[in-house]
């Protein structure tokens, strides 16, 4: 994901306002094929602004953003290097000013730092592609919540994944996987850009994995949290307070409506919980701690080193009991270090009676949504796998 606000747009804080300011701006500037790729897998991007003295374009995976040339009709133009497949997200910057690609549709929803997206194939489609397969179905629900704080009318909301074939009159049950997103997503973050309803879709056709309920909630204990600024972030009381309120909702609130409404297993050993950034704070933090309500966690690139030891000092990897803890990070992630830093807390802590099932992944890769849509391929096949 790229980090950075769109300061074109700050009056668009819902995707209703943005999508008005996008129609406006692109009313005023002329279609162009302003993100054309490649058969070699490079990026061909183009933007419009004749009154600009210099632009930039920031692509997902590249560590600097690349200069743009201007030609005589005020288009600016630029190629990538030939890229692998995947989903890149990318965003323009026009004399220090962040933009949006006015000729492409495809944004990634957010709170805060929207960008575009761009799909390049490979020679085989991906596992966040959509295949030629049976598809499950994403429901959206919102509900009111007693607990999250500064929810514009008390509402919450959370999508359901369920997989291919699934029937509600019938009695079978499914495992359920809670997947939560990172600071400044919606609750739509995993499903629109993470794709995460494909990858199920094509793990269960290559019977990968075992059919499951996907969960992806607003993953907020108090919307001040993310609407403040990221300096939150520097202030750990803030946080924890945050991730207490998140956990009591979706234990109390999203947790048992979810198991009235569909076929989801009660079993903790048939419960996983994973998130990604800050959904991976929460996942591990509330996953340790109500051991009794989940077999399986996981975090990727978790926003990590917030005193969270402290709350899980008195707990052991014999009580906890997990059938899987898996934590991976990218190489180029600056979290990598507060990641390292609790794995190694762990292991000393934890795993001196080696009670706890802990799988330490590293990959490259920098904080974005390449990293993670990878990770839940690795460990979705893992959950709820009989030893």
């Amino acid at each position: 994901m790229i980090r950075r606000q769109i300061a074109a747009a700050p009056e668009a804080t819902s995707l209703f306002g943005l999508l008005l300011v996008l129609a406006a701006w692109g009313q005023a500037q002329p279609s162009i094929n302003s993100h054309e790729v490649h058969p070699d897998g490079s990026i061909t991007l183009r933007f419009v602004d004749p009154a600009a003295s210099k632009v930039l374009v920031h692509v997902d995976g590249l560590a600097k953003p690349l200069p743009m040339e201007k030609d005589k009709d005020g288009v600016w133009s630029t190629t990538t290097s030939p890229l692998p497949p995947q989903i890149y997200g990318y965003g323009f910057e026009a004399d220090g000013e962040s933009r949006l690609d006015p000729n492409n549709a495809a944004i990634t929803p957010n709170l805060i730092y929207r960008s575009n997206m761009v799909l390049v194939h490979g020679s085989a489609p991906q596992l966040w592609e959509a295949q030629d397969v049976p598809h499950g179905l994403v429901h959206h629900h919102f509900y009111t919540s007693r607990i999250v704080q500064n929810l514009e009318g008390g509402q919450s909301d959370f999508y359901v994944y369920t997989p291919p074939g699934y029937d509600s009159k019938k009695s079978k049950k499914y495992p359920v996987l809670y997947l939560l997103h990172g600071w400044s997503d919606l609750a739509n973050g995993w499903s629109e850009v993470g794709q995460a309803n494909l990858i199920l879709d094509n793990l269960i056709a290559q019977r990968r994995v075992r059919p499951m309920i996907v969960v992806m909630p607003l993953g907020y204990g108090d919307m001040k949290f993310v609407t403040s600024g990221d300096h939150v972030w520097d202030d750990d009381a803030r946080v924890g307070r945050n991730v207490s309120l998140f956990s009591q909702a979706l234990l109390t609130e999203i947790l048992p409506r979810v198991e009235v409404d569909y076929r989801a297993s009660k079993s903790r050993d048939d419960r996983a919980i994973a998130g990604l950034s800050m959904g991976g704070l929460e996942s591990l933090t509330t996953g340790l701690t109500h051991s009794d309500k989940f077999g399986w966690v996981g975090g990727f690139s978790s926003a990590l080193g917030h005193k969270e030891e402290e709350q899980l000092g008195a707990i052991t990897g014999k009580t906890v009991n997990l059938h899987l803890l898996w934590i991976a990070c990218g190489t180029e992630d600056d979290l990598i270090t507060n990641n390292r830093h609790f794995i190694t807390w762990l292991k000393i802590t934890w795993l001196k009676s080696k009670d706890l099932p802990l799988t330490a992944v590293e990959t490259p890769g920098m904080h974005n949504w390449m990293v993670w849509r990878d990770n839940l391929v690795h460990f979705a096949p893992l959950l709820f796998q009989k030893k």
